[in-house]
């Protein structure tokens, strides 16, 4: 069993944030001492891991929730699953492709601030785009 401070440690994860997701039912029901102070077990540990893993995933707490429940009865789960995680690629590779527009956009602007010997078209660029 582990203290909060050695799992805020262990995880990088704040005491804040351990306590939030106890308070939002991610975390069931933490172990306490005779003090109140919380424990955390392997199972636990477990746990935290995968939620940290599905943020990194881009999941949301709500979407996360759902998984825990799949992993937690996860005896038909599969096709669900694979049906939220289908979802998510397609968000990924949505916002891939708007950061590879932007890199496009900004490289150009950059190319072109460079040449300029008038004015800056990064701002002039910034400026036309949403009407200032």
């Amino acid at each position: 069993m582990m203290k909060i401070g050695q799992v805020v440690q262990a995880l990088a994860i704040s005491a804040d944030t351990l306590r939030y997701y106890e308070k939002i039912g991610l975390m069931p029901g933490v172990h306490r001492n005779n003090g109140g102070a919380r424990l955390y077990s392997d199972k636990d540990l477990s746990r935290l891991r995968f939620i940290k893993r599905a943020q990194k995933m881009g999941f949301s707490l709500d979407e996360i929730a759902g998984l825990l429940s799949f992993r937690d009865n996860s005896k038909n789960a599969r096709p669900n699953v694979r049906k939220l995680a289908r979802l998510k690629l397609a968000e990924i590779e949505h916002h891939l492709s708007e950061l590879e527009a932007l890199r496009d956009e900004l490289r150009l602007l950059t190319n072109l601030c460079g040449a300029s010997t008038d004015g800056c078209p990064i701002l002039e660029s910034f400026e036309r785009a949403y009407g200032s």
